[in-house]
């Protein structure tokens, strides 16, 4: 069960070969514009599963990204209404893209560009009104300044929040809008740090599953390289939740410690005996194979899987 945020981001997706019909597009990976197709990603900050993907974004359909992966999330024939929050960067989509998703009863949270009006006007805020909050992180918590107020925005009907953020050890304040007005300001700024995940999974991606590494041109076939990437992934945090103690690991060390796993097989009276190699990770993962233990297995005939600890290492 996904949660009630989705994480947006755009990624570049390069092609080597005959360019002539692909748009250039910003790869920060490799910090300059390419040939290339540019994809859509949500992700759900929980549990790290990626549960949408575009690769037919262009320059002119770019900003209705957000409002396509709208109508694909409601498109489900079973209604679904635990969609409450979008969170992306300020270049994501426009104001007047804002307003519709806030007509749709949906939440945004999402950073704006500063201006220097932006900066006068922050800089005129007296000192005494900023209000420090506690944001929760992985480990403790860390101390930020905040003032908040509200708006209006160009091509947007009514108001949206708008939040400063001072961290003292960087110079410039971020500044994030939303629509949310009930939400209590430390979990707002909380929900939107998050977002950098979706940036950590598609760098995880690009240097594990080589999403960079596309050989064709063709939309459909780097559609089809894009899909089987997000389930692989996807199988992967399926996997790790499974296992508490690595379940914030990353794809590669995942595959490291446990998929990598040498062992002996042999296949005998409807069973597949697996025998695995003595590792220091081997007991989180016999634990959790009990539960798959003599399940008949479809596409194997209906085998039964049986897994064992090896006396060497």
């Amino acid at each position: 069960m996904l949660g009630d945020t989705a994480n947006m981001d755009f990624t570049t997706i390069p092609y080597w070969g005959d360019d002539e019909i692909l748009e250039n597009n910003w790869s920060g990976k490799r910090g300059k514009a390419l040939p290339s197709i540019l994809a859509a990603l949500a992700q759900d900050p929980d549990t790290g599963i990626i549960c949408y993907g575009d690769t037919t974004v262009r320059h002119s359909n770019q900003s209705d990204t957000v409002l396509t992966f709208l109508d694909f999330y409601y498109a489900d024939t079973q209604p679904n209404d635990s969609l409450k929050y979008l969170i992306f960067d300020s270049k994501f989509t426009t104001y007047q893209h804002l307003d519709k998703i806030n007509k749709r009863s949906v939440n945004f949270i999402t950073i704006r560009q500063r201006s220097k009006v932006l900066v006068r006007h922050i800089e005129t805020i007296d000192a005494k009104e900023w209000k420090k909050i506690d944001i929760e992180k992985a480990k403790g918590t860390r101390s930020l300044l905040a003032f908040e107020e509200t708006t209006t925005l160009k091509d947007y009907e009514g108001l949206v929040r708008q939040v400063f953020i001072k961290n003292p050890n960087k110079h410039k304040p971020a500044i994030l809008i939303t629509n949310d007005f009930d939400i209590p300001l430390a979990k707002l700024v909380r929900k939107y740090s998050r977002r950098w995940l979706v940036e950590t999974e598609i760098s995880e991606q690009i240097d594990f599953f080589h999403l960079n590494r596309n050989s064709s041109g063709i939309v459909i076939k780097v559609d089809f390289d894009l899909t089987m990437t997000i389930l692989a992934h996807n199988l992967l945090r399926l996997f790790c939740r499974e296992l508490e103690a690595y379940s914030a690991c990353n794809a590669e060390t995942l595959y490291d410690k446990f998929i990598s796993a040498p062992g002996d097989v042999v296949i005998k009276d409807n069973t597949v005996a697996v025998s695995l190699k003595k590792r220091k990770e081997l007991p989180s993962l016999m634990e959790n194979l009990q539960n798959v233990e003599k399940l008949p297995i479809p596409w194997l005939q209906n085998f039964q899987m049986h897994f064992s600890i090896g006396s060497s290492t």
